[in-house]
């Protein structure tokens, strides 16, 4: 059940913690990249790494299996000689795409402006 605004003719979901939660679990620094390659193509996990590679054996493993529990990802035995397991973005995951490509657009436009922001404010009130 969506939480909307009281009195907000367009009905806006209003951020609650079960929103929280799953904007957390899709949204964070992993899920993104991990999601954003898998737009592109079903991948392996070793090939996964590679397109990313900051990221720790660990954490991918937490990331895609945090995705397949959301039903972003779908994990797919392929019937290769040894048996593989490929990632695919799922139908669900798949109406994030958009959203991605517009939150990447949106960084890339946006980024200088940030840049400015924080060396201003690093200025001001020194940096951590």
């Amino acid at each position: 059940m969506d939480e909307t605004t009281p009195g907000d003719p367009a009905g806006h979901a209003r951020l609650g913690p079960q929103h929280r939660e799953l904007l957390g679990q899709v949204l964070d620094k992993w899920s993104l990249e991990v999601l954003d390659r898998l737009c592109e193509r079903p991948r392996r996990f070793n090939e996964l790494r590679k397109t990313v590679p900051e990221i720790t054996q660990k954490s991918l493993t937490t990331t895609l299996r945090r995705l397949e529990r959301n039903g972003m990802v779908e994990r797919v035995i392929v019937s290769t000689r040894p048996l593989g397991v490929e990632y695919r973005i799922a139908p669900l995951g798949k109406t994030l795409q958009d959203l991605i490509d517009a939150l990447l657009e949106w960084s890339a436009d946006n980024l200088p402006a940030v840049q400015q922001a924080r060396q201003r404010f690093d200025a001001e009130f020194g940096a951590d």
